[in-house]
């Protein structure tokens, strides 16, 4: 499993006094609130910053770093990734997983006959929907709904669904 887990993507900066707009990654943007602090990805390294400010804009979270206070300190993290790590992460609820644990997890029908291997999730309004690569190369949406994926074994890192009627057809 992942260390970290990406929060979101500095896309640019926000005015002159060292804050920037920030793509969340995170399926509730309100959770940046309660962050202390996130790591910066520059490429080379990460980098610790403590958050000192949260507005939200748009689609859009404005962060202010401290200690980062002018455009010429921030600008040069524009498209750089921002995580926490698993202890600073929301906690999850039951039948609730990060997308970067679900990723590169077996896929198994109900008669435990290997089908594939999910490749993506897809987060839509209602529901999620898992990206299963077959072995045969075709890629099949399943919708991440009771009916439809029946148990999540994270230890085993093993994925079982019922296949609808007419999803292989």
């Amino acid at each position: 499993m992942e260390d970290l887990l990406q929060v979101g993507i500095i896309s640019q900066t926000h005015g002159i006094r060292g804050e920037v707009k920030v793509f969340p990654t995170t399926d509730d943007a309100k959770r940046f609130k309660k962050l202390k602090e996130v790591l910066l990805d520059t490429g080379k390294e990460k980098i610790s910053l403590e958050i000192e400010s949260v507005k939200f804009f748009k689609q859009f979270v404005i962060l202010k770093f401290k200690d980062l206070d002018s455009i010429n300190d921030i600008e040069r993290y524009k498209g750089k990734s921002l995580y926490v790590t698993r202890e600073n992460a929301v906690k999850l609820g039951r039948d609730e997983y990060f997308i970067a644990d679900l990723i590169d997890m077996n896929v198994y029908d109900e008669n435990d006959a290997y089908l594939g291997v999910l490749i993506n999730v897809i987060e839509t309004g209602a529901n999620d929907v898992y990206e299963v690569k077959f072995e045969d190369g075709r890629q099949v949406l399943f919708p991440a709904i009771k009916q439809c994926i029946l148990d999540v074994d994270m230890e085993n890192r093993k994925i079982k669904v019922h296949v609808m009627d007419g999803l292989l057809d």
